[in-house]
């Protein structure tokens, strides 16, 4: 929206007034309705969903929602609780962020049913009338192993990380077990995990009896930066940051920190701007609630994040991320004439 209104000041009269006119006409149909949506979410912890919960605020606040959200904080059957609780309050939306199938899908079915618009971020509901809202997971894997092997080789050993049952790990995953097929000589020597808090240091605690078990480990694959978090606290307490590579997903601001660190053995992650993917998903339940169609899956594609961009580029945090890397920053994805924008 700033380049937009840098543009607009510098372009002509007419274009101005053209403008502001295009502006103007992104009125929310909502407008002096009072609908109300719940967030429900899984996973709190870490940087990720409180960036990815902005997104949702500014993107509810610019339609006129009146937004209520329920943490659940990594506990599957209090998230199921919560999700009935916004059923029976009469919500006219919900976005459901993370969880277990297992857990969500009838109670979402039952929303469903009761007549309110539901969209889910990373977590299927089998419902297909509950768009599922995803980072190109498939592709985050896929780059961020490419980039392992672009810089280590196609002949290493490797410690995983990952806790099943969590789709944008589960896909994360398949991609991984594809890697291992196509590169026999990259050997996955230990996998462990845990989504308990503090997600970091539980699993600095798994990985550290780890690399004493296999020193011989070289690279780590953490497709989840709290995951990775964990891995660089046992990396950098065994002194092994100039022996071992930490590859990862998602980006944060105590992330970009952690990669720039002197002699960091965090160098790449691969993700997509958290507060894009909430103001994605509440563009997708607005675009519901108004009527409109919305495909089934809907992605938005990932971005490779190195230490070396961050270094050279001198990114700091997230604003100079969006800054400074224009396809981090911006996302036309379910961006209908209609849709008033943050």
């Amino acid at each position: 929206m700033k380049s937009l209104m840098t543009l607009a000041l510098c372009a002509s009269m007419v274009g101005a007034v053209a403008s502001t006119n295009a502006i103007a006409d992104s009125t929310s149909p909502f407008e002096g309705k009072n609908l109300r949506i719940a967030h429900v979410r899984y996973l709190s912890q870490g940087d990720f969903p409180e960036l990815y919960l902005m997104g949702v605020r500014r993107q509810a606040a610019a339609l006129g929602f009146k937004l209520d959200v329920y943490d659940a904080r990594q506990d599957a059957s209090l998230q199921r609780n919560q999700l009935e609780q916004a059923i029976m309050k009469g919500y006219d939306g919900i976005v459901l962020q993370h969880g277990f199938t297992d857990s969500i899908k009838d109670v979402a079915d039952m929303a469903v049913r009761n007549g309110i618009k539901v969209v889910a971020f990373d977590v299927n509901a089998e419902n297909p009338q509950i768009p599922q809202i995803n980072q190109d997971d498939h592709l985050i894997a896929r780059m961020s192993l490419d980039q392992a092997v672009k810089e280590n080789g196609t002949d290493w050993k490797a410690a995983y990380v990952y806790v099943p049952g969590i789709p944008p790990l589960d896909r994360r995953d398949e991609v991984f077990t594809e890697f291992k097929g196509k590169y026999p000589n990259i050997q996955e020597i230990a996998r462990f995990g845990t989504m308990n808090n503090p997600i970091p240091n539980q699993v600095a605690d798994q990985a550290a009896a780890v690399f004493r078990a296999n020193p011989d480990i070289t690279v780590a694959f953490s497709p989840y930066d709290e995951f990775a978090k964990g891995i660089k606290i046992a990396v950098d307490e065994a002194g092994l940051s100039q022996k071992v590579k930490i590859y990862s997903a998602d980006i944060s601001n105590s992330d970009i920190q952690a990669m720039r660190e002197p002699n960091s053995a965090w160098v790449a992650t691969v993700a997509t701007n958290p507060s894009i993917m909430g103001e994605v998903s509440v563009r997708a339940l607005a675009m519901l609630m108004n009527g409109d169609e919305v495909d089934s899956q809907v992605t938005v594609p990932p971005v490779m994040i190195t230490q070396e961009m961050l270094n050279e580029q001198d990114i700091k945090n997230m604003d100079d991320l969006i800054n400074k890397i224009p396809s981090f920053s911006q996302s036309t994805v379910l961006v209908p004439k209609w849709m008033p924008m943050p």
